[in-house]
């Protein structure tokens, strides 16, 4: 019988991956008890195995990337707490609104020292557009604020316009879209840490900043945007979303959703990014989408940049790196390759187009002589 180390040489080798070989992207082990923790645990296995310190990589980005696209974990039997989870997420609505704030209290208010080291000056936790044809970006700064102007030119945003930002972060699009198109608005959260910063940030502009679970948003809008809080609704919420959006939509208004997708329709993610990232989150498929919509909104525009993500979430890491020295007061050793770990292979997923991003925009009757697509 082949020994675990041997199993894992062999799969490896299929993404062209030496175990403790040369290459920054070869899988280093420190703890053998890692092979046994991997088989037996999967996706959770490898994940908790690394933020104990057994295993590492210098590029851990690019050892994911080769991973995905060889399919390796195609090759490893799903273990019964990753069954058990999928199949819950198949019955239970992991995103009702009993559970909205969850993953505010868990991901969002870790800490908003963290993010603004992270992120760009704006502070947009979402992809970045740096592929432009026009003008490509030329840093992260740059990148968010060619993404946040192409947004108010996808719904056609003019001085006096309301806007409501479903999922407002920090407030970082609807401060831009006051400032440069003069637009006001409100904005929803589920995080007290973004609210609090994101009210500090709005100060003086016609923006109201409210801790709300979409399900409880009222008033008309001429446009809505949802940007990167979709990924938090659930398959099972999916209608009910729209139809709010919809609700809260004036009758020629336009709404624009900005989320992470998947090429296959699922019903939960991956269990250690359930576990330690983001809760009860779920990427949607295009099925998922063209469903959720139908006899509720006109489908416009679909636009797909999902490279642009793998450069985004590249630079969230340098950037989280290069301030560790100054964060590791307040987080642990085991945060610092939590936060690697998932940053890594996120880039990884989208590298290799295993996850999209993708920017719809959306109308109640059809735009009158048809929707100018804007890129």
């Amino acid at each position: 019988m082949k020994s675990l180390e041997q199993k894992t040489r062999e799969l490896l080798a299929l993404g062209g991956i030496t175990l403790n070989g040369p290459e920054p992207y070869d899988l280093q082990v420190f703890d053998e008890r890692m092979f046994a923790r991997v088989f037996s645990s999967g996706s959770m296995g490898l994940g908790e195995s690394y933020m104990d310190g057994w295993w590492d990589a210098e590029k851990l980005d690019e050892l994911f990337a080769r991973a995905l696209k060889a399919r390796i974990d195609t090759h490893l039997k799903r273990d019964p707490t990753t069954i058990l989870y999928f199949l819950k997420a198949r019955f239970i609505n992991w995103q009702s609104k009993k559970r909205a704030f969850q993953v505010g209290e868990e991901h969002y208010d870790i800490g908003n020292d963290l993010f603004e080291k992270m992120l760009d000056k704006r502070m947009v936790y979402t992809c970045g557009y740096w592929s432009s044809p026009t003008t490509p970006a030329k840093d992260l700064d740059d990148a968010q604020e060619q993404k946040l102007d192409l947004i108010c030119k996808k719904i056609g945003l003019k001085a006096g316009d309301t806007v409501l930002d479903i999922g407002c972060g920090w407030g970082s699009f609807l401060k831009f879209a006051a400032e440069k198109y003069g637009a006001k608005g409100v904005g929803i959260t589920i995080s007290k840490e973004q609210a609090e910063l994101a009210r500090e940030h709005c100060k003086g502009l016609p923006i109201e900043i409210r801790i709300e679970d979409y399900r409880d948003t009222q008033g008309q809008f001429d446009h809505l945007v949802s940007i990167g809080m979709f990924e938090h609704v659930g398959v099972k919420n999916y209608r009910e979303y729209m139809k709010m959006a919809a609700r809260c939509l004036k009758d020629d208004g336009l709404f624009l959703l900005h989320t992470i997708g998947t090429n296959e329709s699922v019903s939960g993610v991956d269990p250690w990014i359930h576990k330690y990232i983001f809760p009860n989150g779920m990427l949607p498929g295009p099925r998922h989408i063209a469903q959720a919509i139908e006899k509720i909104f006109v489908m416009e525009d679909w636009h797909c940049f999902g490279t642009d993500y793998d450069k985004t979430t590249m630079e969230w890491l340098r950037r989280f790196e290069e301030a560790w020295p100054t964060l590791k007061n307040k987080y642990s050793e085991s945060f610092r390759r939590m936060w690697r770990f998932y940053l890594c292979g996120a880039a990884a997923n989208f590298r290799v187009r295993h996850n999209q991003l993708w920017q719809i925009v959306l109308s109640k009757k059809g735009v009158k002589g048809g929707y100018k697509s804007v890129r």
